[in-house]
C-alpha cells in the first residue's frame, strides 16, 4: 500500500470550502448587514417637520432654570410629515452639514444603528454632509480625535452589537476646562450638531454642552442607551414618553438564554443551585425582564424588598404600645431567610436544585445596608473635602479604614453620642459582617460618586448567609430531601423488607405525600437507629439494614452552588430586531431633530410598549427633566434614574406567578426557554415582555394582596 503525503498546511487554507468556514464572516452576519430595518411611517416623507405640543409637562427645578436658561423652557416635539415645505424650509432642511457623534459609557446593543439612521437619513438630505465619529469616548471631543463615516464603515456595522466603530469611554465633560476644550473642537470642526448616546449622566452632560454652545449656534442632541433599562421618561402627569433605552431588550434576552440553559442543566443533575447576578446596580428592570423572559425558580426585586414591611414585628412592637421602625423594609438576615424557605420547600417534595436570579444592586434595597453606604459615603465625602488628601490614599488597607471608623465611634461615644454619624452600635454591626463584604463597603467610589456593587460579591454575601441558615434547618432536621414513595418501596423490597412497616416508623407524612420526608428527630444515623429501636423495629445490637441507611442518606441534602455574573456578555451582544429597529429610529429622528434647527433634546420614540405601527420619533426636552441630587457629597443637576415600578402590571404578574415558577410541588419545573438572540427568522417576541404586560390597561387600582 502507498505512503499517503499529508497535503500542506499552505495548500488546505486555500480551499474554498476552508475559506468559508473559517471566515470572520458568516451567514447570520451577511443578514444583519444587508438588512435595512423598517422606519417609522413618518419618515417615508421627503422631508419631517417637528410640532411643539403643551400636551405634556414637567415640574421644572429652580436650579435648572438658572443654569440652563437658553433650553429649560424647550417643549416635547413630535415628528410629522412634511410632503410640501416653503422654499427656505427645503433649503434649511437640505443644506450640507457636518456632524459629529459620540457613544458615552458602557456599550449597549444597537448603537452602531443609531449612526446607521442618522447617517443615512442625513446623506438622503444632502450626500455632501459630513458626520464625524469621536473615538475613545467624550475623550474624542476633549482631544479632537475624529474619524469621519463612510458608507463602508457604515454598511459593515448595520445591526451589529458593540460600539467597535468608533469605540467608547466613561470620560465627563464635567468641568469649565473639559467644557471649554469641548466647545473648541466643536468650532474647529464646524460642526452644526453634536450627537450624545448615552445614559442618565451623558444625556445630563448634552444639557450643559446645549447650554454652552447655544449662542455658537452648536445643536446638541441626547440619545437614550443603557442596558440597565432605567433611563424612562414619564412627565408630570405620568404619561410615558419614553417606555425604554436601547439595549435593554439584546441584554435581557442575551441573560435569559444562558440562564434558561443553567435551567436545563441544573434540572438534568439536579444537584446544583445556580446563583445569576445581572448588571443592574440601580434599578431590577434586567432581573425582572429575566424573570419574564425564563420563569427562574426565584427572583429577587430590589424595589419589592424596599417595599417590604414585617407584619408580624409590627404586631409585636403594638402590643408593648411601641413602634418597630426596624420592621420597615428588607433585612439582610430576613431575605436570606425568604430564600432559605424556597429552597427547603423544593427539597421536600425531591428538587434540591434550581436558579436564582439577583440584581446586581440588590443590596442597595436592604435596610441596614442603605444605612451603612448613607453613612459610609458621608464620612468619606466629608473627610475628603476636609483634608488635601483622600480617604482611600491615607488608610489603603482594609484595617486601616475599620481602625478610622472605630476611633469615630469612640469619638462618639466620649462626647455622649453628640457625634452620631459613627457610634459604637454602627461599629459593632459592621464588625458583624464578612471582611470581603466590609472591604467592599468601603472600596472607592466610581466617577459618581456611587458604591460600586459590581465589585461586591452579592450573591457570595447572600449565599453565605443562606447556607448558615440551611445548616441550622439542617440540625433541626427541617431540610431535608424527599424521597419519592415508588423509589423508597422499591428499595426496601429487594432486600425483602416491608415499606409499611417502615414506613410510619421513618416518615412524618407516609401514605400523605408522593415525597417522603425522614421525622424531625432523624438527623443522623445514629438518631436513625435510636428511632429504629424505639419503636421496636430494630434490635439493639442489630446493624441499620443497608436499604434504611441508603435511602436516609439520600435524604441528607447536599446544598451546592454554582455562580454567574451576566452583564458584560449582555452589552457586548448583538442586537434583537426590536433594537435594531429602535435604534434604526432614534438615528432617524435625531437627524429630524438636527434639521428643524432644536437643540437640548433627547431622540425618543413614544409608544414603544405599543405595536410597530403606533411607534411616534418625539424630542423630549433635556432641561425640564432634570432635578437636583447628591453626588460626592454635593448636589448636582441630574437626570432621575427610573426604577421598578412595583405597581406595574410587568412587576404584578412576576408576582402572582412567584409560587409557580418556584414550583415546589411534585412534577416539572415551570421552566420558559426564550432562545437565543437571531437575525434570521422571526421567532423573537417584537418588544420586551416587560413592555408587552405594561401596554395592557390596569383597569383595577386596587393594589395587588
Amino acid at each position: 500500500m502507498p505512503d499517503k503525503k499529508d497535503i500542506a498546511i499552505e495548500e488546505i487554507l486555500k480551499k474554498p470550502e476552508v475559506q468559508k468556514v473559517t471566515s470572520n464572516v458568516n451567514r447570520e452576519v451577511i443578514e444583519r448587514r444587508k438588512n435595512i430595518p423598517e422606519m417609522c411611517e413618518v419618515f417615508s416623507s421627503p422631508r419631517v417637520r417637528l410640532k411643539e405640543t403643551d400636551e405634556f409637562s414637567f415640574e421644572i427645578d429652580r436650579e435648572a432654570r438658572r443654569q440652563l436658561p437658553s433650553i429649560i423652557d424647550n417643549k416635547v416635539e413630535i415628528v410629522t410629515s412634511e410632503t410640501a415645505g416653503d422654499k427656505d424650509f427645503i433649503r434649511q432642511y437640505d443644506k450640507a452639514r457636518r456632524i459629529g457623534i459620540v457613544f458615552s459609557g458602557g456599550p449597549a446593543p444597537g448603537g452602531h444603528n443609531v449612526i446607521a439612521g442618522l447617517y443615512d437619513a442625513a446623506r438622503k438630505a444632502n450626500p455632501d454632509t459630513i458626520i464625524y465619529g469621536f473615538q475613545l469616548g467624550p475623550d474624542g471631543i476633549i482631544e479632537n480625535n475624529t474619524i469621519e463615516l463612510t458608507n463602508e464603515l457604515i454598511d459593515t456595522h448595520r445591526n451589529m452589537g458593540g460600539f467597535y466603530m468608533i469605540k467608547t469611554g466613561r470620560t465627563k465633560i464635567d468641568t469649565k476646562q473639559k467644557m471649554a476644550l469641548a466647545r473648541v473642537t466643536c468650532k474647529k470642526l464646524k460642526l452644526d450638531a453634536l450627537v450624545i448616546v448615552g445614559g442618565d449622566d451623558s444625556n445630563t452632560n448634552a444639557a450643559f454642552l446645549a447650554q454652552e454652545m447655544y449662542k455658537d449656534g452648536i445643536q446638541v442632541i441626547g440619545v437614550p442607551k443603557t442596558i440597565d433599562g432605567d433611563v424612562q421618561v414619564r412627565d408630570s402627569k405620568g404619561n410615558v414618553l419614553c417606555a425604554i433605552s436601547f439595549g435593554f431588550h439584546s441584554a435581557a434576552r442575551s441573560f435569559a438564554n444562558e440562564i434558561s440553559n443553567l435551567c436545563s442543566d441544573c434540572s438534568s443533575d439536579v444537584k446544583y443551585w445556580h446563583i445569576c447576578k445581572v448588571m443592574g446596580r440601580v434599578a431590577s428592570h434586567l432581573a425582572l425582564e429575566v424573570a419574564l423572559q425564563t420563569h427562574a425558580n426565584m427572583t429577587l426585586i430590589g424595589e419589592d424588598l424596599s417595599d417590604y414591611v414585617d407584619k408580624r414585628r409590627i404586631t409585636e412592637a403594638q402590643k408593648t404600645g411601641t413602634l418597630d421602625f426596624s420592621a420597615y423594609g428588607m433585612t439582610l438576615r430576613h431575605l436570606s431567610r425568604m430564600i432559605c424557605d424556597g429552597i427547603v420547600r423544593r427539597s421536600a417534595v425531591g428538587k434540591n436544585y434550581g436558579v436564582i436570579v439577583i440584581p446586581e444592586g440588590v443590596l442597595e434595597f436592604i435596610n441596614e445596608i442603605q444605612v451603612f453606604i448613607v453613612k459610609l459615603n458621608t464620612i468619606i465625602a466629608e473627610y475628603n473635602n476636609t483634608h488635601d488628601t483622600f480617604f482611600h490614599s491615607d488608610y489603603p488597607l482594609l484595617e486601616d479604614k475599620i481602625e478610622y471608623l472605630r476611633r469615630l465611634g469612640r469619638h462618639s461615644e466620649e462626647n455622649g453620642g453628640s457625634i452620631t454619624i459613627w457610634n459604637t452600635r454602627d461599629d459593632d454591626l459592621f464588625n458583624d459582617l464578612p471582611d470581603f463584604f466590609k472591604e467592599g463597603l468601603l472600596t472607592e467610589r466610581d466617577s459618581h460618586g456611587n458604591f460600586q456593587f459590581s465589585l461586591v460579591e452579592t450573591d457570595k454575601v447572600l449565599m453565605g448567609l443562606v447556607t448558615d441558615y440551611l445548616n441550622i434547618l439542617m440540625e433541626k432536621g427541617i431540610y431535608k430531601l424527599g424521597i419519592d414513595v415508588e423509589y423508597y418501596k422499591k428499595t426496601l423490597k429487594n432486600e425483602g423488607l416491608d415499606p409499611d412497616y417502615y414506613g410510619p416508623v421513618l416518615f412524618k407524612n407516609y401514605n400523605e405525600s408522593q415525597f417522603l420526608l425522614f421525622k424531625e428527630s432523624i438527623i443522623s444515623i445514629k438518631t436513625l437507629k435510636n428511632s429504629l429501636v424505639k419503636t421496636g423495629a430494630l434490635g439493639d445490637e442489630a446493624n441499620i439494614p443497608p436499604s434504611i441507611e441508603k435511602i436516609y442518606k439520600k435524604s441528607v441534602p447536599n446544598f451546592r452552588t454554582q455562580t454567574h455574573f451576566y452583564g458584560y456578555d449582555g452589552r457586548g451582544s448583538d442586537p434583537t430586531r426590536f433594537d435594531c429597529t429602535f435604534t434604526y429610529n432614534l438615528g432617524l429622528t435625531v437627524f429630524a431633530l438636527i434639521a428643524n434647527g432644536t437643540t437640548g433634546q433627547m431622540a425618543a420614540i413614544k409608544n414603544l410598549e405599543q405595536e410597530f405601527s403606533k411607534w411616534m420619533p418625539i424630542g423630549i426636552p433635556i432641561a425640564p427633566m432634570m432635578h437636583l441630587e447628591e453626588r460626592k457629597g454635593k448636589l448636582a443637576l441630574v437626570l432621575e434614574k427610573s426604577i421598578v415600578d412595583i405597581n406595574s402590571v410587568a412587576f404584578r404578574v412576576v408576582k402572582a406567578n412567584r409560587e409557580k415558577w418556584l414550583a415546589a410541588e411534585p412534577g416539572s419545573d415551570n421552566f420558559r426557554r426564550p432562545g437565543p438572540i437571531r437575525f434570521t427568522g422571526k421567532s423573537e417576541e417584537d418588544r420586551p415582555i416587560t413592555l408587552v404586560l405594561n401596554a395592557i390597561k390596569n383597569d383595577c387600582q386596587s393594589p395587588v394582596p
